[in-house]
């Protein structure tokens, strides 16, 4: 953990103090069946309202981020989300719950890509791996502490959740108030000052980089499984909803274990390859549940995936650091976060069509050829990557001072 700014572990202390008070994602579904009277129908518009605000807040905060800065659009995001998961604890009409529901997603999402930005601006970049490893680690950390506590606090009170998850938000944008400071690079002036400013138009023709945004896509597609079609086919066969919470929460043990280690032994390694292996452990992780039929059978493919999603993730996010030009990193956020939440959206109506149609085994088979597809994608991308800059000294392209190359293709 040794070697990295100050300021990146006041960011990384707000990502673990806001999934620390992450209530609502966890019970919104049995707070509208069971607390208000819905169905799951309505409950599952909820949520698909909460993903295309997320898909919203994708474009909207990369563009901010690079607009207003990344502080601003982080601090605007926070209070807004606080004040949004607080509305929401109090309002009963359908609609104005629906809509809620997506200034949620939206504003829970926005701040995103100012985080990712923020972390490529003051970090160097031989190290980002390792950045990225520990926010993602903190990620899981908080919220898997979160969805312990969650249950609890609903017993006593769902509106304490809602109320306890803003002042948590609250908390995390006054921590960023003092402690964190705006990173985004000032344009050169000089012959510095014609550089070629990035639009969302020069991010979407940069096919290398469009091309990672895509196979990020079929990877989250293929981990997002572990939401609705694990827990529907464990419960085809059988199992109960405590059989399913045992086998998920395999996941957030070892990603808490064993992420930091990993990390350390793969992050001065060729991404090309890691990112060929953790595509195919994801596919074929989820590929084997096909064949699992028993308990720990079950936890033995999370395992499987599971080490693929902790290789994929820090890497994945460092090769987006290195792709994304400095003055344009938030627009080069923004669009890749599209990635994780389009998938989020799709994903659940995707895999319950197949398993209606055609039964879970296919859709198991399919996982292991998207991750199949995945991985020769990135083998074919990654071809003639420059390596990673040595730099890191003041006038680095960590300082901010001097523009990283542009990787487009």
């Amino acid at each position: 953990m040794a070697g990295l700014p100050r300021e990146f572990w006041w960011l990384w202390t707000s990502t673990l103090v806001n999934r620390l008070g992450s209530f609502v994602s966890v019970f919104l579904a049995l707070y509208l069946t069971h607390e208000r009277g819905f169905s799951a129908s309505y409950a599952g518009l909820v949520a698909a309202l909460q993903g295309l605000g997320g898909v919203v807040a994708s474009i909207v905060g990369g563009v901010l981020t690079d607009r207003l800065g990344r502080r601003p659009t982080l601090l605007t995001a926070q209070l807004s989300f606080a004040a949004s998961v607080a509305v929401l604890g109090f309002v009963h009409h359908p609609a104005a719950i629906a809509a809620t529901g997506f200034l949620v997603g939206l504003t829970g999402n926005a701040g995103r890509p100012a985080v990712q930005a923020i972390m490529a601006d003051i970090v160097p970049p031989k190290d980002r791996i390792r950045a990225f490893a520990l926010n993602y680690w903190a990620l899981n950390l908080g919220f898997a502490l979160a969805a312990t506590a969650a249950g609890f606090v609903a017993e006593y009170s769902y509106r304490a959740g809602f109320l306890g998850e803003s002042t948590m938000v609250l908390a995390c944008a006054a921590l960023c108030f003092f402690k964190i400071r705006e990173s985004r690079p000032e344009r050169p002036a000089g012959d510095g000052a014609d550089e070629p400013r990035v639009s969302l138009g020069t991010v979407l023709r940069d096919r290398r980089f469009m091309g990672v945004t895509a196979l990020a896509f079929l990877i989250a597609l293929i981990l997002t499984q572990a939401n609705v079609a694990l827990p529907v086919t464990m419960g085809l066969q059988g199992y109960s909803s405590s059989d399913y919470g045992t086998v998920a929460a395999v996941n957030g043990f070892l990603i808490v274990a064993v992420q930091i280690p990993v990390t350390r032994l793969i992050e001065h390694r060729d991404p090309q390859r890691l990112l060929v292996v953790s595509a195919l452990l994801a596919g074929y992780g989820f590929g084997l549940t096909a064949l699992a039929g028993s308990l720990p059978a079950y936890a033995l493919t999370v395992c499987v995936w599971t080490l693929g999603e902790i290789i994929n993730s820090p890497t994945q996010m460092g090769l987006v650091a290195r792709l994304s030009p400095t003055h344009g990193r938030g627009r080069y956020q923004g669009v890749f976060s599209l990635s994780w939440t389009l998938a989020t959206l799709i994903s659940p109506l995707a895999a319950g069509t197949v398993i209606d149609r055609f039964g879970p085994d296919t859709l198991w088979a399919g996982c292991a050829v998207l991750g199949t597809v995945a991985a020769a994608g990135y083998r074919l991308l990654m071809r003639g990557l420059p390596p990673v800059p040595a730099v890191t000294t003041a006038g680095s392209p960590a300082s901010g001072t001097k523009s990283e190359p542009q990787m487009a293709a």
